[in-house]
């Protein structure tokens, strides 16, 4: 009896095992999901009211302050909205609330309006069918793939264009990013090799049994190419 609960045992850690990699990828997605909204909503919240309350304190100040103190408070006024502007922003990115109620084309043309404004990125974003009813998980990912390969291009890539297409086939939603800037050379395991953000991008994809295709060298763009089912 001793050793057949051994044996059992045995069996069903093994098993256990086996499943452990893709249940472990797929909790770690949701508790980045999760830590991501936690962060939006205390941003947003907290932060954002406190914020908001030292801006009215710091205009009600300037309305009685001196002549000669009038610049000071002025600049401080700017600083604080714009301080303001940025935590809303960073709380928008950390968890788009506007997919739930404008869906994903609007709110990837929202991101890419905020996110490149500043920039001298000339974007397009080309969506040939309705996106509308999608589940959640796929708009989310498709959102999440697109803002990472976005902060990669500000960050690393040095583009000039960006495309975006996204269009919704009898095969599932495929979504297509490309820029013309300095290319890297993909990896063959992103994680283990540093790419965090591409590794990131298969986790999502593997989650939902989709495919990725990243397409780079090195003074030549980059292209990729996902498959969500």
């Amino acid at each position: 009896a001793a050793l057949t609960c051994v044996w059992v045992g045995h069996r069903i850690s093994r098993k256990s095992i086996k499943f452990q990699p893709q249940e472990l990828a797929d909790k770690l997605l949701q508790v980045q999901e999760n830590e991501r909204h936690r962060l939006s909503r205390e941003l947003h919240d907290d932060i954002g009211q406190l914020l908001t309350a030292a801006k009215l304190q710091s205009e009600w100040l300037k309305r009685r302050m001196p002549e000669d103190l009038q610049g000071q408070c002025s600049l401080l006024c700017e600083t604080l909205e714009e301080t303001l502007t940025k935590v809303r922003d960073v709380s928008a990115i950390l968890n788009p609330r506007q997919l739930a109620s404008l869906g994903l084309e609007a709110s990837l043309r929202a991101h890419l309006l905020r996110t490149l404004a500043n920039t001298s990125v000339h974007w397009s974003l080309e969506c040939h069918q309705r996106l509308t009813g999608l589940p959640e998980e796929m708009a989310v990912t498709a959102f999440r793939i697109t803002q990472e390969a976005v902060t990669n291009i500000l960050r690393h890539a040095e583009a000039k264009n960006l495309l975006v297409r996204v269009q919704r086939l009898p095969k599932g939603l495929t979504l297509l990013i490309s820029d013309d800037g300095q290319g890297f050379a993909p990896a063959a395991n992103p994680g283990r090799e540093g790419q965090r953000g591409m590794a990131g991008m298969s986790e999502r994809i593997d989650q939902l049994g989709g495919t990725l295709a990243v397409t780079s060298e090195p003074g030549k763009g980059t292209q990729i190419e996902a498959l969500l089912p």
